[in-house]
């Protein structure tokens, strides 16, 4: 079983859009969203959701004014200004649990809370395991393992070949676990400053954990320059390109009916996708 994970260094590249191209073209596939904090796959996907479970990404304090004897304590210890006359505030809570260790009265415990959610769900292409990291949230890069180990699971159980991993943009916690384990890393970039620039540092990520890498250049009609620059960059640096997708208006239409660029025809684009997808395949069964 074979897992592709489409990464990028920055938002907006086209990651979710080649991703979903891909889900289309591929055969006997689990698809896994883990760009929980903003995921976005399901627009394009519709996913029918059949199992909805809570994930657990911290804790929070809890106050049993019955034994607190207000010492003040708690308030006194807590950098993070969350205890304030002796009420806890959850938004500037870190979770941290220096008010429950330093409690002598032990008045605080901590509890844990619901975070998000992760979801198994049926789309067109196959089925789907994907997350929704609540608002201002912590431990994406957990729900991410979590989520990917689901569709690891799924794809076990359904004795699928091939696990097509949509990626968060950038290079943190959540790029490391999206990534780590994975055959191939597609890292999809556009030809402008700020793309070139964080192309370099994800792929930077990727080959600290071995991981083979593939470029896409999104878009490269908008700068033929830069585009030259991120070529002769992958030539120096040893790295295989997997293609370059032209520029088309044509890709929001298909945004906009919930199509991929592999069902609603877009010219060069749909072709060079596809074309970009052979190789891909070819380089994780090789």
């Amino acid at each position: 079983m074979k897992q592709l994970t489409i990464v990028s260094g920055k938002g907006g590249t086209g990651k979710t859009t080649l991703t979903a191209a891909f889900a289309h073209l591929a055969t006997n596939l689990v698809i896994a969203d883990c760009d929980v904090d903003a995921a976005d796959l399901h627009l394009i996907l519709t996913p029918t959701i059949i199992k909805r479970e809570p994930f657990y990404g911290g804790q929070l304090p809890f106050m049993d004014m019955d034994r607190c004897t207000h010492c003040g304590l708690c308030e006194e210890n807590c950098r993070f200004g969350a205890i304030q006359e002796l009420e806890i505030d959850p938004i500037p809570c870190e979770g941290c649990g220096v008010c429950a260790y330093i409690c002598p009265e032990k008045a605080i415990t901590m509890k844990e809370k619901i975070s998000g959610h992760w979801f198994v769900s049926e789309t067109r292409e196959g089925p789907m395991v994907h997350a929704r990291l609540g608002i201002a949230e912590d431990n994406s890069g957990k729900l991410v393992s979590m989520v990917r180990q689901q569709a690891k699971d799924l794809a076990e159980k359904e004795n699928s070949d091939f696990i097509l991993i949509d990626g968060p943009p950038g290079i943190g916690c959540p790029v490391i676990a999206s990534i780590s384990g994975a055959d191939l890393v597609l890292v999809v970039t556009e030809p402008t400053l700020s793309g070139t620039h964080d192309l370099k540092r994800v792929l930077e990520v990727a080959q600290h954990f071995n991981i083979p890498s593939l470029v896409c250049i999104n878009k490269f009609t908008i700068n033929l320059e830069n585009t030259l620059r991120i070529e002769e960059y992958c030539e120096e640096k040893g790295i295989e390109m997997g293609g370059r997708i032209p520029y088309d208006p044509a890709v929001t239409r298909a945004m906009i009916r919930a199509l991929s660029v592999a069902e609603y025809h877009c010219g060069m684009v749909t072709d060079e996708v596809k074309r970009i997808w052979e190789k891909v395949k070819e380089k994780l069964w090789e």
